[in-house]
């Protein structure tokens, strides 16, 4: 079981026992996976831990990007926070109903405006449920709450920076995505992308961060995952996927070791494989 710690990580226990704690405040995350068309809100509504708000990742975006789901404006995060009554001195819980995928983007986003406290729900609403935890299908009572955001930017990279990166060297690329979809065997599961990775990248799959019931591995056990990807923990650390989401789990997993000098690149392989003018290396790392 993880050691609970309301910055990264807590406990289907852990939320059992603060559930009625008055500064708490619960966040599903759910989102389909690429090529699903499940209706997250829908069962949301149907079917929640008491008391969560629905947190939807790619209305609570920004649409001025073409790239799905990208980092919203400043203005429009606090916006969409304060008509969900979550703000300053809520401790934020955030769970998805897969285990442990989409929950952590919203970790990651709510670390880059700033605001750590908050934790993923290890093993999700499926750990829940499992359980025969209580569930309701009430809104929830929002009270309003004002949030102030310092934005992180040290947290997210660009394509530019992600560039310069694979060139130079000096950080570690490490992109979460399956073994098949980094070496370019199969076709990504967007249309229009080329086969492969970041040139000089590494390849720790989320997976294998994640115990069959979803919940997250070990701190030694994500060292060792890591170590035999031959990531260098010395230097910091550049986060990718498919779409900025299952980065950020990399992410959560790095934090859960005591490593902090790691960034998100939010674009990920849907802009850098978009591009043709942008070197694509396959086969391993």
């Amino acid at each position: 079981m993880a050691i609970d710690d309301p910055k990264t990580l807590v406990s289907t226990d852990w939320l059992a026992a603060h559930l009625k704690d008055p500064d708490l405040r619960i966040l599903d995350a759910s989102t389909p996976f690429v090529g699903e068309t499940r209706d997250t809100l829908a069962e949301y509504e149907k079917a929640h831990i008491p008391n969560a708000r629905f947190f939807h990742i790619d209305e609570i975006s920004d649409h001025r990007s073409d790239l799905p789901h990208m980092v919203p404006p400043v203005e429009k995060f606090m916006s969409r926070l304060r008509a969900m009554g979550v703000g300053d001195g809520h401790q934020v819980v955030v769970y998805d109903s897969a285990g442990l995928y989409s929950a952590a983007r919203v970790w990651w986003l709510f670390r880059l405006m700033g605001q750590d406290n908050i934790a993923v729900l290890d093993g999700g609403l499926k750990k829940w449920i499992a359980e025969g935890r209580d569930l309701e299908d009430l809104p929830p009572i929002v009270r309003d709450r004002h949030m102030t955001v310092r934005r992180q930017a040290h947290l997210v990279k660009d394509v530019t920076q992600v560039s310069s990166a694979s060139k130079l060297g000096d950080y570690e690329i490490v992109d979460a995505r399956s073994a098949e979809r980094f070496r370019g065997d199969v076709d990504e599961p967007r249309a229009g992308l080329r086969r492969g990775h970041v040139p000089g990248s590494k390849n720790v799959p989320f997976t294998e961060l994640l115990e069959t019931d979803g919940t997250m591995k070990s701190r030694d056990a994500i060292r060792a995952v890591f170590d035999a990807a031959g990531v260098d923990l010395d230097k910091p650390i550049i986060t990718t996927c498919g779409t900025g989401v299952t980065a950020a789990i990399l992410c959560l997993a790095l934090e859960r070791m005591g490593k902090t000098d790691h960034a998100l690149y939010d674009g990920s392989w849907t802009e850098w494989g978009a591009f043709p003018t942008l070197p694509v290396a396959t086969g391993e790392a």
